[in-house]
């Protein structure tokens, strides 16, 4: 199976859309931040892995802990994912930080300061 076919895409999306559900409504850990999603998942392409890209709307504190929640629940996220969803192997999924999210927000905010400095200069 190669890594961007038909099939490891509707693996990917079903694994993406199961995860979310789990952090969402299953996890009962306090560190784990109410604003957490999962912006993407990567499935390799034997079902051994995968990569799942976190986004945590808050403090670099709130994310830490985030992350240390989820990384301590793996086996319970693995074990209800395997439950949820009918794969060959149920893969090991490790967490990744993705702040791409909030990157965005802020090159959205320096673009906007400066769209309004120019608009300021322009009037004078």
């Amino acid at each position: 199976m190669r890594k961007n076919s038909i099939k490891n895409t509707r693996i990917n999306n079903e694994v993406q859309r199961e995860l979310s559900n789990i952090i969402r409504g299953e996890i009962k850990d306090p560190r784990i931040h109410p604003m957490t999603s999962v912006v993407s998942v990567e499935v390799a392409p034997d079902l051994k892995s995968a990569r799942a890209y976190i986004s945590v709307l808050g403090d670099e504190e709130a994310q830490e802990n985030t992350m240390a929640g989820l990384r301590s629940a793996e086996g319970y996220i693995r074990r209800a994912l395997a439950k949820s969803i009918n794969l060959r192997n149920t893969p090991e999924i490790r967490f990744i930080l993705d702040q791409s999210i909030e990157y965005g927000v802020a090159m959205s905010k320096l673009i906007d300061s400066v769209n309004q400095e120019n608009t300021g200069d322009e009037e004078i």
